[in-house]
């Protein structure tokens, strides 16, 4: 598991942009058991807490902040050492990029887009490093993948960005999943998903996925994919809540320590 502040070229923050807002944090509470401090530098923002540690932000569409016609989603960020340089070289790479600034005094935030089409954003620290919550607790972001309908631009892009490796795996007869790996360690993951627009994922870890998709029903979320188990790791489900955010829920196998 990983705890404290994430590594450079690590996954770092997420942004979870929904309307309305009070109902998606009165959702997400009961569901992962998050709870919420002021958000001052950001209008609109709230960050989440699990366990009393950062965990992300949530954003609220209805705030009139962000452009108009953003979708309900979950933003990832990675963290870089020089978000102008990164934009740059994604570029150069193949990809899309966007203009770089300053977030108040907190840091300089970038958007990427890889060549499949995902976006992702970065992430250069200045007085806030991020997200450093345990990644294995109860209703923390614990893993991210990049899924599209062909994820083999995107892995090259992103593994000579970030300097990521790869590791192929087949969790599951016939399908084929790319690990991302930092100084050995996993970080995030790619598959191809025929039909599938390409998007960056974001997983909760739970403590029983039955559990927590039997309560997201009750609470009027949508069950997109029922629980279903990965060997060796653990078994997970696809959800969206009431307000239309995605999110998938892992519960880890013992001893399955995959970040």
């Amino acid at each position: 598991m990983t705890t404290g502040s994430r590594r450079l070229h690590d996954v770092c923050w997420l942004n979870l942009m929904t309307p309305a807002a009070a109902q998606a944090k009165e959702f997400f509470a009961a569901l992962l058991g998050w709870t919420y401090a002021p958000m001052d530098d950001a209008p609109g923002g709230t960050l989440i807490l699990v366990e009393g540690k950062h965990a992300g932000a949530l954003m609220d569409l209805d705030a009139g902040v962000l452009p108009p016609g953003t979708p309900p989603a979950i933003g990832v960020m990675v963290k870089v050492e020089r978000a102008e340089a990164t934009v740059e070289r994604a570029k150069a790479l193949g990809g899309g990029g966007g203009p770089v600034f300053d977030v108040l005094e907190n840091g300089r935030m970038g958007m990427i887009t890889d060549p499949s089409g995902a976006v992702l954003g970065l992430w250069q620290p200045k007085s806030k490093d991020g997200f450093d919550c345990d990644s294995h607790a109860h209703g923390a972001p614990t893993w991210f993948e990049v899924l599209s309908a062909d994820a083999a631009p995107a892995v090259a892009f992103y593994t000579r960005l970030f300097g990521w490796t790869v590791e192929q795996q087949s969790p599951v007869p016939g399908m084929k999943y790319e690990l991302f790996a930092l100084a050995g360690v996993p970080v995030a993951g790619a598959m191809s998903l025929p039909g599938v627009p390409a998007h960056w994922s974001t997983s909760f870890a739970v403590k029983d996925a039955d559990d927590v998709v039997a309560r997201a029903r009750a609470l009027g979320g949508e069950v997109c994919i029922p629980v279903n188990a990965i060997p060796g790791v653990g078994r997970f489900a696809l959800l969206k809540s009431p307000q239309g955010v995605s999110f998938h829920v892992m519960e880890y196998a013992p001893g399955a320590a995959r970040r």
